[in-house]
């Protein structure tokens, strides 16, 4: 439930944060005589629009993007301690349900329900810091699109005015998630966007000891960008 509103929030983000930045782009010169100067200066050009459709994948765009990519892999580092600390509860935790397994037949009837009582208290404290922990990493993902989304929307709304683009749809969400069911490659300009940035915002690419986070592709949404957190495991069959 969670990361579905987290997902809503980011797509409201988007929409209103691009509109704005194109309105502000193609405001129109007042059309009042009080409003007008003695000696107006020549008025700007109109923002090519276009005709053209594009498709752009804007979580790939701004992970993907050298300083997205850097903050991503901070929030990785970050996380490590705590991936390492569930990754031990959950060797613990199956460690008990194999001695169930193999010691049920062996062990007396207060000795079985001890340890099934055990293993049902480690098993909820096991799934409860799987959830916080995913959900205090999706949040610092939140934090780190919601700064960004400001510095990369201008670069798509003169990238689309420069070329022609009249519609940008986001393939950040697969359908029906998302409401594109299909947009073919040759429509994407994700890479032209995330190159344009990288550019402009003279961060270097990341060059240390990590590997830089995959962007997902088109349709499939930024769920590829979170750490591989252990499954919850299965609770003891009575």
């Amino acid at each position: 439930m969670t990361s579905k509103f987290l997902r809503i929030l980011l797509a409201v983000a988007v929409t209103f944060t691009i509109s704005a930045l194109a309105q502000t782009g193609s405001a129109a010169t007042p059309s009042s005589p009080a409003a007008t100067p003695a000696n107006p200066a020549p008025s700007a050009p109109a923002p090519n629009t276009g005709t053209k459709v594009g498709a752009i994948n804007m979580e790939a765009a701004i992970f993907g993007s050298n300083e997205g990519t850097r903050d991503l892999e901070a929030v990785q580092k970050k996380f490590e301690p705590k991936r390492n600390e569930l990754k031990s509860q959950g060797d613990e935790l199956e460690a008990l349900k194999k001695q169930l397994t193999t010691q049920e037949g062996k062990l007396n009837e207060d000795a079985a329900a001890t340890l099934k009582k055990q293993i049902e208290s480690k098993q909820k404290l096991y799934e409860r810091a799987v959830q916080d922990a995913q959900e205090d990493y999706g949040n610092q993902n939140q934090e780190i699109f919601s700064r960004l989304l400001p510095k990369v929307a201008p670069v798509i709304i003169k990238y689309s005015q420069d070329n022609g683009f009249g519609m940008i749809i986001d393939t950040s969400k697969q359908w029906p998630q998302g409401p594109v069911l299909m947009a073919g490659e040759a429509l994407d300009i994700t890479k032209a966007v995330v190159d344009l940035y990288n550019a402009q915002s003279g961060v270097a690419a990341p060059t240390g000891g990590t590997t830089k986070p995959a962007a997902p592709k088109s349709g499939t949404g930024a769920g590829a960008a979170k750490p591989p957190a252990p499954k919850p495991a299965e609770p003891p069959k009575q």
